[in-house]
């Protein structure tokens, strides 16, 4: 699987990509995450990708031409099955949303800066919205990493334990139940008895228990 991600900063991405899962799923050649420097493909010699909005108004529009040349040449290169633009005001991501986007094949991501992009890069390249919760940060680069990170672990081969992902929350519409390891016993605070029995059915069956509770109590709207 494929992410190409269009930024103006992608230093601030370094990190993100180059530690833990996301660096194991790179390294088996699972995923391949390519930054883009949107001001490559800047048409002046200043080399901004920004100007002021029609209509008056606070702060800068990131303009038209260098996303659609960024776009237009990957697109060149290899089909694409989603074109994301990283948004406050796009679809919230939710686990459906990542399980989704798990079985595609290239993805391009693009990050928005200042007051926003232009609106005809939305309407003319952009496939799917997505915001990652109600509120405004400074650029999209953040919400692009967290999309791949939600993404690239639920791809087979990834995680040690692919059944792992399975079991997380979200995935069966409810919150995870408690989990615990050793010590059984720290100063006094216990570990459930039906968890050492070793009793299979018990077990899955107080999990259950366990996390429809969770939801109830944390997350009612989800049982909704």
């Amino acid at each position: 699987m494929r992410f190409d991600i269009i930024t103006v900063l992608p230093a601030l991405l370094e990190s993100p990509f180059a530690h833990s899962i996301l660096q194991r799923a790179q390294k088996k050649g699972i995923a391949e995450i390519v930054v883009h420097n949107l001001r490559d493909y800047a048409t002046n010699k200043q080399k901004s990708v920004d100007d002021y909005q029609y209509g008056g108004g606070s702060g800068m529009v990131m303009s038209i031409e260098p996303f659609a040349a960024c776009i237009e040449k990957l697109q060149a290169e290899r089909e694409y099955d989603e074109i994301i633009f990283m948004s406050p005001d796009g679809v919230t991501l939710n686990q459906s949303t990542a399980n989704e986007l798990s079985i595609k094949q290239n993805i391009i991501i693009l990050c928005g800066h200042y007051k926003g992009i232009d609106q005809r890069i939305r309407d003319i390249f952009v496939t799917r919205e997505i915001s990652v919760g109600d509120y405004v940060l400074s650029g999209g680069e953040l919400p692009a990493a967290i999309v791949v990170d939600a993404v690239v672990r639920l791809i087979p081969g990834v995680l040690n334990d692919e059944t792992s992902a399975l079991s997380d929350s979200f995935q069966g519409e409810l919150l995870d139940a408690p989990i615990y390891t050793r010590p059984a016993d720290w100063r006094g605070h216990k570990v459930p008895d039906v968890l050492l029995s070793g009793h299979e059915a018990k077990v899955n069956e107080w999990r259950h228990e366990q996390a429809l509770e969770r939801t109830k109590i944390r997350r009612p709207d989800l049982l909704e």
